[in-house]
C-alpha cells in the first residue's frame, strides 16, 4: 500500500522511517524548508532500538501525486486547517487518513473535510524530538501507534493496514477500543502537560512535594468529572491507572507541552485544556484548577 506521511519530524519521521525500514511504500509530505534540509542531509533517527538513515521520497502541497491509500497525519493541533488543505489534493474515494493528533477535537473537522468513512482513529505514545541538526532521537524503547476504526468494527480495510503495518521494529497496535484508548490518552496527557507547564517543573518534583500527588489526583477529579458527563467512553478506575503511570515516570520526565514553552514554541492549549472546559461550561461543571491551568497557557500565548 502507498502510505504518505505528513511531517517528517519526530513522530511521523519515525514511525515512517520504520515503515520504509521494512521496504513499505512511503512519502512523506513536507514544507520546502524541511524538504531542503531532508535532500540535502537525508532522514537519520538514532533509536534504542537501533538508528536509521535513508533518503525519503519527499513532496510539497504543490507537487502532483496520485491519492493514497493511506495518510498518517502527525501534524500539530495548531497547524490542523493548513494540514487539512494541503492534504486534500492526494486523498482519494478509498484514503484511509489516520490521525495522530493529540486530544479529540480534530477528529470532526476532519470528518467535515474528507467524510466520515475516510476517517479513522489514531494515537501514538512515543518519546521523540529533534535534535539541533534536524535528526529525530527517539530516547526510549516504548514505541506505540494505535489504530483501529472509529466504530470498533472489524472490516477488511482495517485489517489490510494492520498487515501492511506488521513486520516492522516499531509497535503498531490494532485496537477494537480505539474511541476509549484516545480518551484515555486525552485525559493522561492533558492533566501530566497542564500540570507540569503550571508549575515549570518535570513530573519528580511534582510528585515529591508536598500536596503534590493531591494537587496532581485533584486535576485528575476535574477533567474526568468533564468527560463522564460528556459520556466520554473512559474506564471507572481510570484515574488510579493514570496516577499508577505517572508514579513510574522518571524523576526528569517532562511533557512535550512543557518542553515546547521552554523553547517559546507554539503549543496545543486550547486543543486540549480548552476544549475540555468548553465541554466543562457545555454541562455548567466548575473546573477552577483546569482553569487556572488554562489561564497560564494562554498567558504563555499572550507573551509569545
Amino acid at each position: 500500500m502507498r502510505i504518505l506521511v505528513l511531517g517528517a519530524g519526530g513522530i511521523g519521521g519515525y514511525f515512517g522511517g520504520r515503515l520504509i525500514e521494512k521496504g513499505e511504500d512511503v512519502t512523506f509530505l513536507v514544507r520546502n524548508k524541511r524538504k531542503q534540509l531532508l535532500e540535502k542531509n537525508g532522514l537519520v533517527i538514532h533509536s534504542v532500538k537501533g538508528d536509521i538513515s535513508f533518503t525519503p521520497k519527499l513532496i510539497t502541497k504543490v507537487d502532483n501525486a496520485d491519492p493514497f491509500d493511506i495518510v498518517l497525519l502527525s501534524s500539530k493541533a495548531y497547524h490542523l486547517k493548513e494540514a487539512i488543505n494541503d492534504l486534500k489534493p492526494f486523498v482519494g474515494n478509498k484514503t484511509v487518513i489516520i490521525p495522530l493528533l493529540n486530544g479529540v477535537a480534530h477528529i470532526s473537522p476532519l470528518k467535515e473535510a474528507f467524510g466520515d468513512h475516510k476517517v479513522i482513529g489514531g494515537l501514538c505514545i512515543i518519546e521523540t524530538t529533534l535534535n539541533k541538526t534536524g535528526e529525530i532521537v527517539h530516547s526510549s524503547a516504548f514505541d506505540r501507534l494505535i489504530f483501529g476504526e472509529l466504530d470498533h468494527q472489524e472490516t477488511d480495510r482495517i485489517q489490510q493496514i494492520a498487515d501492511t503495518f506488521s513486520g516492522t521494529k516499531a509497535n503498531f497496535v490494532l485496537s477494537n477500543q480505539i474511541m476509549q484508548d484516545i480518551w484515555h490518552k486525552y485525559l493522561l496527557i492533558t492533566v501530566m502537560s497542564g500540570v507540569t507547564t503550571l508549575m515549570r517543573a518535570p513530573m519528580g518534583p511534582i510528585r515529591a512535594s508536598d500536596g503534590g500527588r493531591d494537587f496532581i489526583r485533584i486535576v485528575f477529579k476535574e477533567a474526568t468529572k468533564i468527560m463522564r458527563a460528556y459520556k466520554a467512553p473512559i474506564a471507572d478506575n481510570i484515574e488510579e491507572e493514570h496516577m499508577k503511570s505517572i508514579e513510574s515516570l522518571s524523576y526528569h520526565f517532562k511533557t512535550s507541552m512543557q518542553r515546547d514553552m521552554e523553547k517559546g514554541l507554539f503549543i496545543e492549549g486550547e486543543h486540549l485544556q480548552g476544549y475540555l472546559l468548553g465541554l466543562a461550561t457545555q454541562f455548567n461543571i466548575e473546573a477552577p484548577f483546569m482553569k487556572a491551568i488554562y489561564q497560564n497557557l494562554k498567558v504563555y500565548e499572550e507573551m509569545l
